[in-house]
């Protein structure tokens, strides 16, 4: 199992979650810097399409931990519900495309 962890203390803003997404997970330089480029970053885990630098197998699963979660929910409260929504987007498309969902969020 692969675990990626954003650390809440450092997400004061969108630019800030980003810049943070854009080291975590290894995406490359032309990321976008928004949500629907985050998700489409993070709906080819399994495909060697240089998205990430995180490879899954067929049966892995990514668990992302978001440190801090409390911190973020009282300073961020839209960064918590924008990033649910995204993780539950991201593995109804892998199930669209008939594989098992890829990502899982622990907020700590």
């Amino acid at each position: 199992m692969s675990e990626v962890t954003l650390d809440g203390a450092l997400l004061t803003d969108w630019d800030a979650f980003h810049a943070i997404s854009r080291q975590a997970f290894g995406f490359p330089e032309f990321y976008g810097c928004n949500l629907s480029a985050w998700i489409d970053c993070l709906s080819y885990l399994r495909d060697d399409d240089g998205m990430s630098s995180i490879r899954l197998r067929d049966d892995e699963l990514l668990t992302i931990t978001l440190s801090h979660s409390e911190q973020v929910r009282q300073r961020f409260p839209e960064l918590l519900d924008e990033l649910q929504f995204c993780v539950a987007m991201i593995n109804e498309r892998y199930d669209d495309y008939g594989e098992k969902p890829a990502l899982q969020l622990l907020l700590l």
